[in-house]
């Protein structure tokens, strides 16, 4: 008998706010992508540090303190919001999306993620 496999269906708005353009390339935030695929920001991190080899910079970056300080500010955040922003968040463009599935070890990046229209 065959594994069932697991596919989440998430709609493309919400996918849509997610989507910063920064440095002229539209890109995820890590903790964005983390909470799509039902991961932890620090384990999600921690899998991309341990894979770096995987995530050239066309794929991924990290915020500088000038980009992270502009894309705070373009949103309210909470005060927990706040503490979760202590770094600097990485930035995936969509084939760096593509490559967290392989390195990620959840039930969404494994079964994958599809994208409503």
């Amino acid at each position: 008998m065959a594994a069932q496999e697991t596919q989440i269906m998430i709609p493309d708005e919400v996918v849509m706010i997610k989507i910063y353009v920064i440095r002229g390339v539209n890109v995820m935030m890590d903790r964005d992508l983390a909470e799509l695929y039902g991961v932890e920001t620090k384990y999600l991190k921690r899998q991309v540090k341990r894979n770096i080899i995987r995530f050239p910079e066309d794929f991924m970056f990290e915020l500088s303190h000038e980009e992270f300080t502009e894309w705070r500010s373009q949103f309210v955040t909470s005060n927990v919001d706040k503490m979760g922003l202590r770094y600097a968040p990485y930035a995936f463009t969509e084939d760096g999306v593509a490559q967290l599935s392989t390195v990620l070890n959840s039930e969404r990046a494994i079964g994958g993620i599809l994208f409503e229209s």
